[in-house]
């Protein structure tokens, strides 16, 4: 929803909570249309996606570069849905202050209420495509981990979170949390995603003493 509504708080006119955006980050190859990040997009209007010129080719500074130009094109707060070597190219957009084609980028200039990082791969195994260091993260986020991902062991994808501050949520035996291990439509995606985007009501309520408030006629 792009459409914002004035609110009546005891006599003062306010304007409602700005609309969330939600950006989905994929992982290698895309994301097809039965994928739950797909499926998540079209559950959430306004939805956008960072494409990547080349999808089979990993390569973290040009995907975290996307990543900041799409971010770059938001106005108002951003929840992140990130997948497998997505989750790194988001996580590395973050955390680094740098110059890219979008000009300077700075994390702070974007007002991302969240990030998801659902099966994030081994910057182990994936050191050919840069250095990656994780960083504490700077804003709440949810890492997703299987005990059967083929691209992560639990334990790493574990000590990931720990190293972005991040909670943890360990879904068993899920694969790579992908359509092969069943993930298409996936309702508790979307619960985390709405948890992390609540946080732009609670900031408005404590901005406006939380007062009972009604859409102003």
């Amino acid at each position: 929803m792009t459409e914002r509504t004035a609110w009546c708080t005891e006599g003062r006119v306010v304007a409602a909570p700005p609309p969330v955006t939600l950006v989905t980050v994929p992982d290698l190859h895309g994301s097809e249309g039965a994928h739950w990040q797909s499926w998540l997009e079209r559950q959430m209007p306004g939805a956008q996606r960072v494409e990547q010129q080349d999808w089979d080719a990993p390569h973290l500074d040009t995907w975290s570069v996307a990543v900041r130009g799409t971010l770059a094109d938001v106005s108002g707060p951003v929840v992140l849905a990130t997948h497998g070597f997505g989750c790194l190219a988001a996580a590395h957009a973050l955390t680094r202050s740098d110059r890219s084609a979008h000009g300077l980028f700075n994390p702070l200039d974007v007002e991302v209420l969240g990030v998801l990082l659902v099966a994030p791969a081994s910057p182990a195994r994936l050191r050919f495509a840069g250095a990656f260091d994780a960083r504490r993260l700077g804003v709440p986020s949810l890492v997703v981990g299987s005990t059967t991902d083929p691209w992560q062991p639990i334990d790493e994808a574990r000590m990931l979170a720990q190293r972005w501050n991040s909670a943890f949520v360990n879904l068993g035996d899920a694969g790579h949390v992908d359509v092969s291990a069943g993930f298409g439509p996936w309702p508790l995606a979307r619960h985390f995603i709405e948890t992390l985007a609540r946080r732009v009501n609670a900031r408005d309520e404590e901005e406006g003493g939380a007062l009972p408030r009604r859409a102003c006629s």
